[in-house]
Parts: C-alpha cells; sequence; structure tokens
C-alpha cells in the first residue's frame, strides 16, 4: 500500500511524510429505472463535490428517533423496599402475637401449678394436722398387770 521508505538519517526520518494514492476516477453507470406508482416518487437530490463531479440520488428522510419509555414515578427500587417493609411489619405483628400468647401460656401454666401447690398442700396438712381417732401419744393396754412402786409387773 505504501512506498517501501528509504534508508535516511535519524534527522530525516523525522521528517518523512507519505502522501495517500489518489483513486482514479469511475465511470458512474446509471442505475435500472424501476416503474413506481405515480405519486410515490422520492425526490432526487444532487451534490456537486469539491473535484466538480456530481452524484445523484434519492433523498433519504430522517428516520425520527423511537420516543424514550417514560420511567415510571417511582423507582423499582423504591417500590421493593416500601414492600419489603410492609412484609416486615406483617411479619412482626405476627411476631408480637406469638409472644403474647406464649406469655399467656407461661402464666397459666404458673397458675396451675400455684393451684396444684396450694390444693397438695392443703390435703398434706389435713392428713398430718387433722383430727384422728387419737390425739397423739402412745396407747397402752394393760390387762392383769400390778404397778408397784413404779415397776410394772405382768
Amino acid at each position: 500500500m505504501y512506498p517501501e521508505p528509504t534508508r535516511h538519517t535519524p534527522a530525516e526520518r523525522a521528517v518523512t511524510a507519505y502522501q495517500p494514492t489518489p483513486i482514479p476516477p469511475t465511470v458512474i453507470h446509471p442505475a435500472p429505472v424501476v416503474p413506481v406508482q405515480p405519486g410515490t416518487v422520492p425526490a432526487v437530490a444532487s451534490i456537486v463535490l469539491p473535484d466538480g463531479r456530481v452524484v445523484t440520488g434519492y433523498a433519504i428522510d430522517a428516520v425520527p428517533p423511537e420516543p424514550v419509555a417514560a420511567k415510571p414515578a417511582v423507582s423499582r427500587t423504591a417500590v421493593n423496599v416500601a414492600l419489603g417493609g410492609v412484609g416486615f411489619l406483617a411479619v412482626c405483628g405476627g411476631l408480637l402475637l406469638l409472644t403474647s400468647f406464649i406469655a399467656a401460656l407461661t402464666a397459666f401454666i404458673g397458675q396451675l401449678i400455684i393451684l396444684a401447690a396450694v390444693i397438695f398442700g392443703g390435703w398434706i396438712a389435713v392428713q398430718v394436722l387433722g383430727p384422728s381417732g387419737h390425739q397423739g401419744g402412745t396407747t397402752v393396754n394393760i390387762r392383769k398387770a400390778v404397778i408397784k412402786r413404779n415397776h410394772f409387773r405382768s
């Protein structure tokens, strides 16, 4: 593509410039005419190049860019955070009910234990302290016994 540079000194190599090879003009053949419906023929435009050549072609209308999709007023991240907060509040409410239930169950079991202790303790107290056939002490049946001077003989 480019001609091979000749051997120059470093000072000469610093100013070596390459010129591009000009492209020879080509003969432009007219394009075949395609029949089109009347009224739909696009406009033809011609442009004169700086070297005097004329380029003719159909004018192309600029395609308008597609409209940018409107962004929602609220970002998806904000919606996700809000939904997470609602879910967290729902869980906290359920946990609050669960802890209330556990506290009530614990209090109920504690009251049952106290009630059992009172009833059982009362039953034991009645058994120990209640009236019975004898009032305490030892009952001794003495038959044909003779007691003389604090000696017991049978």
